[in-house]
């Protein structure tokens, strides 16, 4: 008779994540709303997701992060400006106090306890703001560029180059300083929080990429995409997760 024992599944060793998500209506309700990409980059990357929707309670920011090894702040809603002292652009989209109070929360935790954090789009802006920086809130009417940075195009469609600073996160995760994005946004960094660096730009100037200038807290803050390109040919992508993931296993 086979042992149940030497038949069982071996556990997973993989380390879990807490992922932010975003709340949509839908009809006479309203649903939790994560792009399932961001969940399929992370799986691959030999990581466990979890989702942490917008939180009437945002205290509950430690007893989260008690519970993970690092942070994931994704794409979504536009800040609100109020969070960084603005009046609202006529070009600022829906804003979801909920989850800016919830994430801000979690980043400041994160950066309490020293917790690797993976942001992306909509993440990096948080990221920026909640630590006291400021956002360009609609690039196409604040900015001279001929970037189309809100490219209406297939979602792994690489569309304009960037720039990575050499020795950065993104520069060793990637394997390059030179490569081709996709791009789904109309705002962006502009002054840059204290405690961050830039570490790449478009040809236009526009900020898409931060890190920390503290070597005790691991912050990769990238503006495009990159879960929606993890299949592509070029490893770009794949390298960011890997880094993360690598970085949380220790």
């Amino acid at each position: 008779m086979r042992s149940l024992v030497s038949s069982a599944r071996k556990p997973v060793r993989a380390c879990t994540v807490a992922v932010t998500a975003g709340i949509r209506p839908d009809g006479d309700t309203s649903r939790v709303r994560l792009t399932a990409a961001y969940v399929t980059a992370l799986e691959n990357a030999g990581l466990i997701p979890l989702i942490v929707p917008p939180l009437a309670n945002a205290d509950a920011a430690s007893a989260i992060l008690d519970s993970v090894a690092g942070l994931v702040l994704t794409g979504g809603e536009d800040v609100d400006p109020a969070r960084y002292g603005e009046k609202r652009h006529e070009k600022v989209r829906s804003v979801n106090p909920a989850r800016d109070a919830t994430e801000a929360a979690l980043i400041k935790e994160a950066k309490e306890r020293g917790t690797p954090v993976l942001a992306i789009c909509r993440g990096i802006q948080i990221l920026n703001v909640a630590l006291g920086g400021t956002l360009v809130q609609d690039i196409p009417s604040q900015c001279e560029t001929k970037i189309a940075h809100d490219e209406e195009s297939a979602r792994d469609s690489r569309t304009h180059e960037i720039s990575v600073e050499p020795g950065s996160l993104i520069a060793t995760a990637v394997g390059t300083e030179h490569l081709t994005v996709n791009s789904f946004h109309h705002q962006s960094v502009k002054r840059v929080a204290d405690g961050m660096r830039v570490t790449a730009r478009s040809p236009d100037g526009i900020i898409e990429g931060i890190e920390s200038t503290d070597e005790d807290w691991w912050v990769m803050a990238v503006q495009w995409h990159p879960e929606e390109m993890t299949d592509s040919a070029e490893p770009w992508d794949r390298g960011l997760f890997q880094a993360f993931a690598r970085k949380l296993e220790g």
